[in-house]
């Protein structure tokens, strides 16, 4: 496909992007809830993948694997957060910024939340843009490779949603820190199962595009930043080691992101 072809793509996946985040947007606004934004991140992207497929005259293997894995990822993160959300109204953090930004919230989070979320789904679905834009081709070794990376990412991101909802199911677990299954060895075992996905993801994407997909690669960089340094790891670590001295323990012991033996000694 011509480059004009993939930025017309592009220019739809974008527009997609933006007008469901206004719709979000505006559903916040009616339930003065802004942490709906958590729950329509992996759609957007998801979504992104959706408009792309409908656009490719054939997706082949690559296309319906790059779809069914995207689209399975989305669609089970939206669901768990949703349903560990609900009742439980606005998320403290969007409840911080609520109080940062007065006034006038409401406005400002189309551009601070909702706005910029939109933009940052639409660069993270780049693979998936590049991958069923290309001419259908054999699958091969790093298919083969990508398709495990975001399958296992799939699945241990799920299991570690799992193990975490299951233990703060149970009255005798409050105020404890979770540090069984997945969660002994990574503090964080769905933000590194989700990092997989896309780095998954961009592998066979790559494969089906050569040294002309490889720019694609600030999708899995820039979801790995988000879950290290912006959104993830950073901002629930940012208080928690003061608040709770069984966490700063915790810490100690155990990796923050990719899955190691429990150790002695400081934090990674």
């Amino acid at each position: 496909m011509n480059a004009s072809a993939t930025v017309t793509w592009a220019l739809y996946g974008l527009a997609w992007a933006l007008s469901a985040s206004v719709a979000t947007w505006l559903v916040s606004l009616a339930r003065r809830d802004a942490s709906l934004a958590d729950r329509a991140w992996p759609v957007l992207i998801a979504g992104c993948g959706a408009v792309y497929g409908a656009l490719a005259p054939s997706l082949g293997a690559r296309g319906v694997a790059l779809l069914l894995l995207s689209g399975i990822w989305g669609l089970r993160l939206c669901a768990y957060i949703t349903a560990r959300n609900w009742g439980h109204g606005e998320d403290h953090r969007y409840r911080a910024m609520r109080e940062r930004y007065r006034p006038n919230f409401a406005f400002k989070s189309l551009y601070l939340v909702f706005g910029l979320q939109g933009v940052l789904a639409w660069i993270v679905s780049a693979p998936l843009l590049s991958g069923l834009a290309a001419s259908p081709r054999p699958l091969g070794t790093i298919d083969a490779i990508g398709i495990t990376l975001a399958g296992f990412g799939i699945v241990f991101e799920a299991v570690g949603d799992a193990q975490m909802a299951r233990f703060k199911s149970d009255p005798a677990h409050a105020g404890q820190v979770m540090d069984r299954g997945l969660w002994r060895f990574t503090r964080h075992p769905n933000y590194f199962g989700e990092a997989c996905v896309w780095w998954g993801l961009w592998l066979l994407a790559l494969a089906g595009t050569g040294w002309a997909g490889v720019w694609t690669i600030v999708s899995p960089a820039l979801m790995t930043v988000l879950l290290l340094r912006v959104s993830g790891v950073a901002l629930l670590e940012k208080d928690i080691a003061e608040r709770r001295p069984a966490y700063r323990e915790y810490m100690l012991r155990t990796n923050a992101f990719i899955p190691g033996p429990p150790r002695t000694g400081g934090p990674r």
